[in-house]
């Protein structure tokens, strides 16, 4: 007798053990950690060796930040289209930390490579903006900010996994049993209702907060560096771009993950294609803050607007920019514009590469004109460091998460495999978008009440 799709749902979830993600991250961060000690041997190479620490630091927090906020939207508008794929963005909640430990290393041993161009500019400043960007004050609000960021993202995520923990106790063994049993304890005496209304009380706590926080990231981490320039829309511009990355990352961990757990079959190409869509949108969307922000420093016109913008369309970081505008608009946009494309694994997968490879180039380009002593990019092994380190960090800390909790959760799975459930045939009002073969086929959605 076959199983059923609730038993195989529950047998897949907790069996992710992520080797490849585990292996290349440990191996990535050793690499890593080795150029980025021994370019800190010269004065030279550390200075550039933290410049590049900085922009990582600024792209993989957002990525994970982004990731959380993913689940907290789903959350909050009670969607039910992504209960497979929810988990794949929650696990990036892992990196936090990571990114708390970063931050203390900016602001001691790497502030004076990062920071050092401000520091020089203060004295010209009005005091209270000098006050504003002093290095306690600046670190105290990111980091009050990132650490309540951290443990509300935290409390969201263990409140979400909680419910599935409960339902694989038995399945799990060693370490893992124990865990499961010590945080279930509170699950068994709070009724189902309570604890959905715990997570839907979160979710919108984390959103406001995600704003706010990653607002101070960009003014604190971007805007800073370059003190005379200002932009309101800068905060929004960055926790925006942060949160379309985090679609495409899911893109990616999520095509990865389902045939990694052995649920591809259950991820429908009607999933991708809902993904797919957010992908494009989100990217429109960076377009247009991005315009709107060019925008007003265009027809301002004033030396300290319009200075920023020249140091990077201008001259030598002319390349940077043109691949920036290529690959965050131009690529994705034409590339996800048709349906086929958001539904095929090949396709959704490339453009969502290119499209995080260029998030990066856009991060590196808004910090690196503003405090680099060279005019114009360089990537060598002083910049390779900390990227290799940031990058294996990331996989490293997101394969321990999926190594220790379920990277699928068998009841928002089923949630989605349900409405899935009847929608085999569609009218002809959607026929150019959806087909019977985009949908979970039937014969794996019955084995859930009719086992053979």
């Amino acid at each position: 007798m076959s199983p059923t799709l609730h038993d195989r749902l529950v047998q897949q979830a907790g069996r992710g053990r992520y080797e490849l993600f585990l292996g290349v991250g440990a191996g990535l961060t050793i690499l890593g950690l080795i150029l980025f000690v021994r370019s800190l041997t010269e004065a030279a190479s550390a200075v550039r060796a933290w410049q590049l620490f900085h922009v990582n630091w600024i792209y993989f927090t957002g990525l994970a930040g982004g990731s959380v906020a993913f689940a907290a939207v789903q959350k909050v508008t009670n969607a039910k289209w992504s209960g497979l794929i929810i988990r794949f963005a929650e696990a990036a909640v892992a990196f936090l930390p990571v990114s708390l430990i970063g931050l203390v290393l900016i602001f001691t041993v790497g502030y004076e490579a990062v920071y050092a161009p401000m520091e020089h500019a203060l004295h010209s400043l009005p005091h209270s903006k000098a006050v504003w960007l002093s290095h306690n004050f600046m670190f105290a609000r990111l980091a009050v900010g990132l650490v309540g960021l951290t443990v509300i993202g935290w409390k969201l995520v263990r409140a979400d996994l909680t419910p599935d923990l409960y339902a694989l106790r038995n399945e799990a063994s060693g370490g893992r049993s124990q865990l499961y049993q010590r945080w279930t304890t509170d699950y068994e005496r709070t009724p189902a209702p309570e604890y959905e209304a715990r997570i839907r009380r979160l979710a919108p706590v984390y959103l406001v907060l995600y704003a706010y926080v990653f607002t101070v990231v960009a003014f604190d981490g971007i805007m800073a560096l370059q003190p005379h320039w200002f932009s309101n829309l800068l905060g929004g511009f960055f926790f925006m771009g942060s949160f379309l990355g985090a679609h495409m990352l899911l893109a990616l961990l999520m095509i990865y993950g389902s045939k990694h757990l052995g649920v591809a079959d259950l991820v429908s190409p009607k999933q991708r294609h809902d993904l797919g869509k957010l992908c494009f949108g989100f990217t429109v969307f960076w377009t247009y803050l991005m315009w709107a922000q060019f925008l007003v420093i265009w027809y301002g016109n004033l030396p300290e607007e319009t200075g920023f913008v020249f140091a990077r369309l201008w001259g030598h970081w002319l390349p940077v920019g043109k691949a920036v505008f290529l690959g965050m608009f131009v690529i994705p946009f034409f590339g996800l514009l048709g349906v086929a494309p958001k539904k095929t694994r090949v396709t959704l997968g490339f453009f969502a590469t290119v499209s995080l490879v260029s998030l990066w180039l856009e991060r590196y380009l808004l910090v690196m004109p503003s405090i680099s002593p060279i005019p114009g990019p360089v990537f060598q092994e002083h910049e390779l460091g900390p990227t290799l380190l940031f990058a294996g960090l990331f996989l490293l800390s997101y394969a321990l998460f999926a190594r220790t909790f379920p990277m699928l959760s068998p009841r928002l799975a089923e949630i989605t495999l349900n409405r899935e459930r009847g929608h085999t045939t569609t009218s002809l009002e959607f026929d150019h978008e959806e087909g019977a073969r985009d949908y979970v086929s039937p014969e794996l959605l019955e084995r859930r009440s009719k086992p053979r």
